[in-house]
């Protein structure tokens, strides 16, 4: 039985790994072997040094939040206390849990007689009871500082070694010598760095407030750490640095922007979402789809390499959102009413969509 299992398994490895796709002609895992300079190239098993490090990363963001981000909000007003609590009732309570939270009209007039409570009454007890549900705003608010500061750390740190880099000014040189490009310092740490906080992400996913988009952003998570992954083991990190780079320039502007409107700055709000807007649309929808395309060209006039087929997605993902989020009936995103939900804010600062900001009378 299990020799039968192999086999299948064998052929699936094999095609995932495949030399004739991921690889020019007349090259080999094995040549990827061989000594470079620097941190030599990109292998599978550098990957494992990965997790240690987003434990680390999760063990630095508790005591981030506790001992900086919390002073931090105590200090501009956001009060250290949860929603209000709703009086206990076991017969809403049911209701609540089992039925609905959002009772229509016929429901609520039969517990108002039920109870002998006016329906405004009943209609106030549900609110507070929706609310208690939610995260307080001094846990969003710390999350999201914590967020703002790796973003904004990280963009720097990779501008910072892309600046030098020839391939930051030429973009065609991100296939020159593929796959023989040995790591840099610079280039090893910037992708080990960005993998590790995301699998740290999926680590906080367990134990932060539990939201209704759990499932949603657990698989955004996974399919980033592939894609992040899959493009550090094929070498293909001068490309993949370029697209993280464009990527990150934005979400930090984003956090900061949810931060000011947590703390009720609301023209300071108004202001970074402008800014952010910007940001996006000229990284994602015209610097990063003119880059692609000047990868995409050098590849067919070198001919040395398989397109960049991640790089092609992410920029479709990114032009399809753009255009059809705001007809989506969820896509409510910074909302002054609801700003709470993770894969809203978080859709556009993770290479999938633009924010729009609504506006509720």
């Amino acid at each position: 039985m299990a020799t039968a299992a192999q086999g299948p398994l064998s052929l699936l490895w094999g095609w995932l790994w495949s030399e004739r796709f991921w690889l020019p002609q007349n090259v080999s895992w094995a040549d990827l072997e061989g000594p470079a300079d620097g941190y030599g190239y990109p292998r599978g098993r550098h990957i494992l040094s990965v997790f240690p490090l987003a434990a680390g990363i999760f063990f630095v963001r508790l005591l981030f939040e506790r001992f900086i981000a919390k002073p931090c909000a105590l200090h501009i007003g956001i009060e250290d206390s949860g929603p209000y609590q709703a009086q206990p009732n076991a017969i809403l309570e049911k209701v609540f849990v089992s039925i609905t939270k959002y009772p229509d009209k016929k429901r609520l007039e039969g517990l108002s007689k039920q109870l002998d409570w006016n329906v405004r009454k009943i209609q106030c007890w549900f609110r507070h009871r929706r609310n208690q549900d939610k995260p307080p705003t001094l846990t969003k608010f710390c999350e999201s500082m914590w967020r703002f500061t790796f973003y904004l750390c990280i963009f720097c740190y990779g501008i910072r070694f892309l600046w030098s880099s020839p391939w930051f000014w030429d973009i065609r040189q991100c296939w020159h010598n593929y796959p023989f490009q040995p790591l840099s310092s610079g280039l090893y740490y910037y992708y080990i760095m960005e993998l590790a906080f995301y699998w740290s992400l999926m680590f906080s996913q367990f134990t932060d407030i539990k939201r209704k988009d759990f499932l949603i952003m657990f698989v955004h998570h996974l399919v980033t750490i592939g894609l992040i992954s899959f493009s550090y083991i094929n070498n293909m990190v001068r490309a993949g640095a370029l697209v993280m780079c464009l990527h990150d320039v934005s979400d930090f502007l984003l956090e900061a922007a949810k931060l000011a409107n947590y703390a009720k700055y609301q023209r300071l709000c108004d202001t970074l979402f402008v800014i952010f807007s910007a940001v996006f649309m000229v990284t994602r929808l015209g610097i990063y789809p003119f880059c692609f395309s000047v990868l995409f060209y050098s590849i067919f006039t070198n001919r040395t390499q398989e397109p960049y087929c991640p790089a092609f997605t992410l920029a479709c993902a990114d032009l399809l959102w753009t255009l059809i989020g705001p007809l989506l009936p969820h896509t409510v995103f910074l909302a002054r009413s609801d700003p709470d939900s993770e894969y809203l804010t978080r859709l556009a600062s993770d290479n999938h969509a633009v924010i729009f900001k609504v506006w509720f009378i």
